[in-house]
């Protein structure tokens, strides 16, 4: 019994929240060490003797393959622990073959450009340095190249490893089957297993478990009540995210693109978005942008930006006549190593992305997460082995010292302020992390989180005050978000739907599928405008103390810097996206989705 709620109670030796990268990383490496080859048990049970340690996962989504995500990776620590693993074998999987990086300029003038980049942009047209505009830099910095690496969807892969795991018997995957909290263990601070979410009238179920590994991403329930309970070590925050939305496109017939491509842009369709284009076998493509939270706008919408950033002249060449796959976005922790909380507890681990392990120079994410899951697998079998329990103690000494004794602790920590110049303008940023990749770490430029600014100093010089005070109150007024209209306002061209790859958001939403998330879990990504936020008063901007400071700031919130770009979600926790749009919904509480880890 709980709360007077009769729950089913089950027992296991670990089990796992979440299924990305990390997740997947740790079930593959402890999966080989379970069952000796005549098929007894090589560690046993605590649970139920005389079989194999008992291992569930449990994932949100309804299947292990759903995300869109396209993802470029030297794929190190993968390889290291999968050295079998032949890439042809997993479709929309191609060696890196071609790396660019562009400078787009801004061939609407709408965008905020600071003097130096308007100086900047001056020069390139001036001496036709230029083509479609955008720059192609003459080399790709050490830092950022992946050399040797592969270009992948990440839903294909991690149906890949979902599929080889699970043929091993010894441990078990479930989607479809979100997580809600994790249920306290027998000491303070302590956990000792997790409750599953409740379906409609049927409670969740509690699963006890001598260690819960903890890898549901940077906004994963588990993850942020841990997080609340514990707070974070000293110097250590959760102050820089990001979101990153993507397409997934049939790119048209005779593309000039050629499997392996990557693109990594900048400077468009704002200084501080970043973008990239992934070619995929098949003449598909992944692109999209990170809208990061240096960028301070007070109202904003990721997916029209996403819109102006694929009919940029010098993508649109290639995208002309394309359609539109699939499309997601995904809460990102930026703050590398230096958002890391704690990572052990009595019963408990953290890997993954959650845990910090981010590397925010190269902008790398996928092996290092991956990395950790195995770190954590070599430190479980062994503490198994030696029949040693999942106290924080015994996990510091295997679990966190295979971490700090890694290429992954080096080399995060030669990324951990890479980042810092961004909060002084985008030129200070970019400047800091050239410097700090040449030099390994060793020079930086600093830099600290600033306050957002009014909207009217924000719009100063595009919109005038009196014009932007109208806006407002037309939008509060028709009971819509205002930053369509602000856009327009500052000049944005008018999106060019084509019914294929350019639709509108509200159709976009309607493209099928779905994923399920925890009660609150979708409020991290419901709308923060000044009349969504009305529209829905259960939302985070309501809730997070921070959010409330001011409702036209969006961004005042760390948990949800981009909540514009998505509608209130239901409170059933059940989020949608979309295949092709068939049909219209109501506006209002409209399902969407976000990726998980």
């Amino acid at each position: 019994m709980s709360g007077g709620v009769e729950r089913q109670a089950m027992d296991v030796d670990i089990a796992c929240v979440g299924f990305g990268p990390a997740t997947a990383g740790f079930l593959t490496t402890l999966s080989k060490s379970l069952v000796n080859p005549d098929g007894s048990p090589a560690i046993e049970s605590r649970v139920m003797p005389g079989l194999p340690l008992q291992v569930v996962c449990y994932e949100r989504a309804d299947d292990v393959g759903f995300g869109v995500s396209g993802v470029v990776t030297r794929a190190r620590g993968i390889r290291s622990s999968l050295p079998e693993l032949d890439f042809n074998r997993i479709p929309m999987a191609a060696a890196v073959a071609e790396e660019k990086v562009v400078y787009l300029l801004d061939p609407a003038g709408a965008s905020r450009r600071s003097l130096a980049l308007r100086v900047a942009d001056r020069m390139l047209r001036t001496l036709r340095l230029d083509r479609d505009f955008g720059c192609e830099l003459p080399y790709v910095p050490p830092f950022l190249r992946k050399d040797g690496g592969v270009v992948l969807s990440l839903g294909q892969f991690m149906q890949h490893v979902a599929g080889e795991i699970s043929s091993s018997g010894a441990v078990q995957i479930w989607p479809g089957m979100p997580v809600a909290e994790a249920l306290p263990g027998e000491t303070d601070n302590s956990v000792g297993g997790i409750r599953l979410t409740d379906q409609g009238a049927e409670p969740g179920i509690d699963i006890h478990a001598a260690l819960t590994v903890i890898g549901d991403g940077p906004v994963g329930a588990v993850g942020r009540q841990l997080d609340e309970r514990l707070g974070m070590p000293d110097g250590h925050h959760h102050r820089e995210w990001a979101l990153g939305m993507k397409f997934v496109v049939d790119l048209p017939e005779g593309t000039e693109l050629e499997a392996g491509t990557v693109l990594h842009t900048i400077g468009y369709p704002e200084p501080e978005i970043f973008g990239f284009l992934y070619v995929h076998p098949g003449n598909v493509a992944s692109m999209g942008i990170f809208v990061p939270s240096w960028f301070r706008s007070p109202a904003r919408t990721a997916y029209r930006y996403l819109q102006h950033y694929v009919t940029h002249p010098y993508l649109w060449r290639y995208l002309k006549g394309a359609k539109l796959r699939s499309w997601g976005a995904k809460s990102l922790e930026e703050s590398g190593r230096s958002g890391e909380p704690f990572l052990v507890g009595d019963g408990f681990a953290r890997i993954g992305e959650g845990s910090g392990s981010t590397n925010v120079l190269t902008g790398s994410g996928v092996d290092e997460a991956w990395t950790t899951g195995t770190q954590l697998a070599q430190a479980v079998i062994r503490l198994a082995q030696n029949d040693r329990p999942f106290t924080r103690e015994n996990l510091e000494q295997t679990y966190v010292a295979l971490r700090r004794s890694s290429r992954l602790e080096q080399e995060s920590r030669i990324a951990e302020k890479s980042r810092d110049g961004f909060h002084r303008g985008v030129v200070t940023g970019l400047i800091g992390m050239a410097l700090t990749g040449l030099t390994k770490g060793k020079l930086s430029l600093g830099g600290e989180p600033q306050p957002a600014p009014t909207m009217e100093r924000f719009y100063a010089g595009k919109i005038p005050a009196e014009v932007l005070h109208r806006i407002v109150a037309d939008c509060r007024a028709k009971g819509t978000s205002s930053h369509d209209a602000l856009m327009d306002a500052c000049g944005w061209p008018a999106v060019p739907f084509d019914g294929e790859l350019l639709i509108t958001h509200q159709d976009a939403l309607l493209v099928g599928g779905k994923v399920q998330a925890p009660a609150g879990f979708p409020t991290m990504y419901s709308s923060g405008s000044p009349i969504s936020a009305r529209r829905a008063p259960g939302n985070c901007a309501s809730r997070c103390a921070r959010g409330r400071r001011s409702r036209l700031d969006p961004t005042a919130c760390p948990r949800s810097i981009e909540r514009s770009a998505f509608t209130a979600a239901p409170a059933s926790g059940i989020a949608q996206t979309a295949r092709l749009p068939s049909r219209r919904a109501p506006a209002a509480c409209t399902p969407t989705r976000i990726e998980d880890e």
